[in-house]
């Protein structure tokens, strides 16, 4: 091995690696006699009560029994977090959003990951274009599950094209391997409207359901897109009717396969109920939420901690004038639910603000890409009382920066006033307007 793979970083003090002699610099090379290439591979073997790691260190290699609960984390962690370097998407989607980002970003922004060993640790969404017979194997060896994947087309030929990948449709002949070997997956589908709506979306959804109980959800959503599509494939916007058919179509299938599989499977996304101008479904609609990091009954799981939290709650309300910054498709919840709150505690003093974004282009509506130069353009100026509350999605993960490279403590010192991020649950946005 060579460089910092497989290189261990640090070990858990009082942990199963630090009562077996394992030491930060030591080389993680097999347990149980299996060769460790990546992150994945040491989950599935670690996972006994009883496993030898073997090492090298200081040049040569020793063997340590390491004892533990069985599933128990063994307390290692790694130079890389994957051990392995991450894998860049082969593709050139038509609706990527990456290529709609304007130049002059930082780079990480322009970086499209394709992963499988992702799409389990941190449940972003594939292609399977990336797998090669050996990851393709190893999933169904090491039963990895669930496996989320982007589907958008169930036809070979248009899921080339919409990939921009010729190797593309053999994705969907992975998925009925993995189906037949047991593994779930969780899909979604980007709605293209003129590629992949209508006709094609019914026959997609009726192929993905074939696939049921091992295609356990899939999310429908509206395709974004940005100001910055010059020299890119020629993609329509969804407008207010088209949405609402679609939101029609995906719920009446979802009711036969409701009948017909136990569950209804499809779901379309908050924003294109938004987009169609449509209530958001009750909270037994969702089934559990199978589908929250695309979007799907996010406002509605909103509605409901915080019904339960305001039902719950004895106040009283301090009054403290403050206003919440968002997008302009959350906007409207956000203000029935102070308007909801108001009604008990009348004393609520907080605005809620939406933002236009003016930068990438104003059919892009939700608050996690609304940059630090929108906010303060358009906050600037105007009386925002003690503080400014923003949601963490803005922000890049564990960094108080803005996409646009914008700090929260820029964004601070324009406005005059703190700027806070919170979490997007129910309890937490009560607490804001008792604040």
């Amino acid at each position: 091995m060579s460089g910092q793979r497989n290189k261990i970083k640090s070990v858990a003090p009082g942990s199963p690696a630090e009562r077996a002699g394992i030491a930060p610099g030591d080389r993680l090379l097999a347990v149980g006699g299996n060769k460790i290439t990546d992150v994945l591979d040491y989950m599935y073997y670690a996972y006994d009560e009883e496993s030898v790691f073997t090492l090298e260190r200081d040049g040569g290699t020793l063997d340590v029994t390491v004892e533990k609960d069985p599933g128990q984390d063994a307390g290692l962690t790694f130079e890389e977090y994957l051990m392995d370097g991450m894998r860049s998407c082969a593709n050139n989607c038509v609706f990527c959003f990456v290529d709609q980002m304007p130049p002059g970003m930082r780079e990480t922004l322009y970086f499209k990951d394709d992963d499988v060993r992702l799409s389990f640790l941190t449940g972003s969404y594939l292609t399977l274009t990336n797998m090669g017979e050996r990851e393709v194997q190893r999933v169904i060896d090491l039963k990895i599950s669930p496996i989320n994947v982007s589907v958008h087309t169930m036809d070979p030929k248009l899921r080339c094209e919409m990939l921009g990948n010729k190797n593309a449709g053999r994705g969907i002949e992975i998925m009925k391997r993995f189906a037949h070997a047991g593994i779930e997956m969780n899909c979604q589908i980007v709605c293209c409207p003129g590629l992949n709506d209508g006709k094609e979306l019914q026959r997609t959804m009726r192929r993905l359901a074939r696939l049921s109980p091992h295609v356990k959800s899939c999310s429908v959503i509206p395709v974004g897109l940005t100001k910055f599509r010059e020299g890119l494939y020629p993609l329509k916007p969804f407008d207010k009717e088209l949405a609402g058919k679609t939101v029609a179509q995906v719920e009446k299938y979802g009711e036969k396969c409701k009948k017909r599989h136990g569950g209804r499977i499809f779901f379309c996304s908050d924003e294109m109920y938004l987009k169609a101008g449509l209530p958001i479904p009750p909270d037994d609609f969702y089934e559990g939420y199978p589908q929250l990091e695309n979007g799907v009954g996010l406002l509605r799981l909103l509605y409901a901690e915080f019904e339960e939290a305001l039902e719950a709650s004895a106040g009283p309300a301090k009054g403290t004038h403050a206003v919440i910054a968002t997008g302009v498709s959350a906007a409207k919840t956000l203000t029935e639910l102070r308007d909801l709150a108001r009604a008990k505690y009348p004393n609520i003093r907080v605005d809620i603000i939406p933002i236009v974004n003016d930068f990438f282009g104003h059919s892009i509506d939700v608050a996690g890409l609304i940059t630090g130069r929108d906010l303060i353009a358009q906050l600037r100026g105007r009386d925002l009382g003690e503080r400014v509350y923003i949601t963490n999605r803005m922000l890049r993960d564990g960094k108080n920066v803005f996409l646009d490279d914008v700090t929260v403590e820029e964004a601070e010192a324009a406005l005059g006033v703190p700027v806070t991020p919170m979490d997007n649950g129910g309890e937490r946005l009560l607490e804001v307007f008792l604040a």
